[in-house]
This record gives structure tokens, C-alpha cells and sequence, in this order.
């Protein structure tokens, strides 16, 4: 069985002052969210600003930032696109430069049905050996993946587990029940992680473990082994943080907060942009009452 983990860090892709990708500050960013809390990191997904980076771009954050980690963490790749061949070649690449799995999200904009996802999930399957997983997202796909559709790609053996950010925790709870114990359920939002947790989640692809990792880790970890009133105070204290750095559009929040912190990242490619001094304030406010600046 393969098992990333339990805190995985959606990792945001460090930029120059030119906007070109700042390949170096990311090969720090991964060691220190390595040492600090993370199993993994995946990288090139919706907080590493996917959709603005080139192929070229892509691959070559794949290459130093597994190469700066070696094995301190799995590093997983975001390939998933609304083409399924674009898609594919993306996780060929991917595996090639060997990474540990890939990360693939429900298809954007086109809104295929059920029958087209699946299709189009095991078409990925069928190219890669690589163990995958499913990233349902609808508020920023335009389309959820249905419960019978994650339950028939369970079947398939590259599915190792699905990034439930759908927000509907009756489907994550109709899911386990679907799917094979083996299969991880990995909560896709910070402030759901503990609800996804007591219907059978695993842990969490996060966002906020960029800031609080060890805490996040320590959250899941109490839980997973029965101290559930301790898990529920660590995820009680970090709440303000959680809705904080979702103050606006991801990953803007979080590199505003990672600059404050004393690890700067740069700005955010365009159509994204920095956050407003409000939003500042709001985030530093989270930050400061935890002690973290």
C-alpha cells in the first residue's frame, strides 16, 4: 500500500522580482517544510500557481526540489490538466524525473460528465506506473466528481487516494464507505482537516503547514491515535490562522504570510496579485496571535 503521510504541503512556487521562478528559494522552502512538519509536498498545484507556469518551468521545479530533499519527504507532482493528453505527458515527465506520485485534478472549464472523468483518470492510469492522486476541487473546476466515479477508480491500482476539497462532507463520508480501507482520503482544506478525520480521512494536502506544519502534524497525529479533545484544541487555536490565509484568493494569503515569517517568496503571477494592506493586516493578526511574528 502506498501512503504518502499524513501532512502534505501544497507547496507555492517561489518567484524572482522578474517573475521568473526562483528555483533556489524553492529548494530552501522544501527543505525547511521537510524539517518542519510536512511527509510530502506537491508541488505545481493550484497554491504553486499552476495554470501561469510553462512545462519547462514545471518540470525543472520536479527536478531541484526532489533533488534538494532526496529522501526527507515525498515530492509529489501536480500534473492534472483539462486535456487528458497534456495530462498524460505531464505524468510521464513527471515519472521520468522521478517523482513519487502525481496529483491529478478533475478536469477545468470543459465540465465532462461523469463518464468523461472517469475515461479520462484512467487513461493517466493506464500511462503511468506512478501511484496518483485524485483532486476533487469543484469550486475551482466547475465540476465534482461523484462518489460512484471516485469508488470505480479506487478500483483501478495507481488510485491510492483522493484530495476531497468539495467542502461536502456527507460525499467524504459516502466515499469511505465506497472505497477500500487502503484507499487514503486526504482533506483538501485546512479548516475541514479535523471533520474529514473523523470520517475516516488520513490527514491533509494543507496550505497553513507552511506557517504551522508541526502543529498541523501533531493535530492529526493526536487524532489518529485516539486523543481526539487534545486534536480538537490544536485545530480550535489554529482556526483564526486557517480562515486567515483564505482571506482571498490562495495562494495569495499564504506568501504574504510567508514573507512575514522570514521566508520570502516573491510575488504571484498575473491574473493573481498581491494581497491588500487589509488583507495584510488580517493575516498578521493570525500570525501574531500565535506567536509567529
Amino acid at each position: 500500500m502506498t501512503n504518502f503521510g499524513n501532512v502534505l504541503t501544497a507547496m507555492v512556487t517561489p518567484f524572482k522580482r522578474d517573475l521568473s521562478v526562483d528555483y533556489a528559494a524553492a529548494e530552501k522552502l522544501a527543505v525547511y517544510l521537510c524539517e518542519n512538519g510536512s511527509d510530502g509536498l506537491v508541488l505545481h498545484g493550484t497554491t504553486g500557481e499552476s495554470p501561469t507556469l510553462s512545462h519547462e518551468e514545471e518540470y525543472e521545479l520536479y527536478r531541484v526540489v526532489k533533488k534538494a530533499v532526496g529522501s526527507k519527504c515525498k515530492i509529489i507532482a501536480g500534473t492534472g490538466s483539462n486535456a487528458t493528453s497534456t495530462t498524460i505527458n505531464s505524468t510521464r515527465e513527471a515519472e521520468r524525473i522521478g517523482m513519487d506520485g502525481a496529483m491529478i485534478v478533475v478536469p477545468y472549464y470543459n465540465k465532462p460528465p461523469q463518464e468523461g472523468l472517469y475515461q479520462h483518470f484512467k487513461a493517466v492510469a493506464d500511462n503511468t506506473s506512478l501511484p496518483l492522486i485524485i483532486y476533487n476541487i469543484p469550486g475551482r473546476t466547475g465540476k465534482n466528481m461523484e462518489t460512484e466515479t471516485v469508488a470505480r477508480l479506487a478500483k483501478i491500482k495507481n488510485y491510492v487516494a483522493v484530495k476531497e476539497a468539495s467542502g461536502d462532507l456527507s460525499q467524504v463520508a459516502a466515499v469511505r464507505k465506497s472505497t477500500p480501507k487502503e484507499f487514503l482520503i486526504y482533506s483538501g482544506d485546512d479548516n475541514l482537516t479535523l471533520p474529514i478525520l473523523e470520517r475516516g480521512g488520513i490527514g491533509v494536502i494543507s496550505v497553513a503547514s507552511h506557517l504551522v506544519g508541526k502543529d498541523i502534524k501533531q493535530m492529526v497525529s493526536l487524532f489518529l491515535s485516539g486523543k481526539k479533545t487534545a486534536a480538537k484544541a490544536i485545530h480550535d487555536k489554529l482556526m483564526p490562522l486557517f480562515e486567515a490565509i483564505f482571506v482571498t484568493t490562495n495562494p495569495i494569503p499564504v506568501k504574504a504570510a510567508l514573507a512575514m515569517i522570514g521566508h520570502p517568496v516573491g510575488g504571484l503571477r498575473l491574473p493573481l496579485i498581491e494581497a491588500n494592506q487589509q488583507e495584510k493586516d488580517t493575516v498578521k493578526k493570525a500570525l501574531k496571535d500565535l506567536g509567529l511574528v
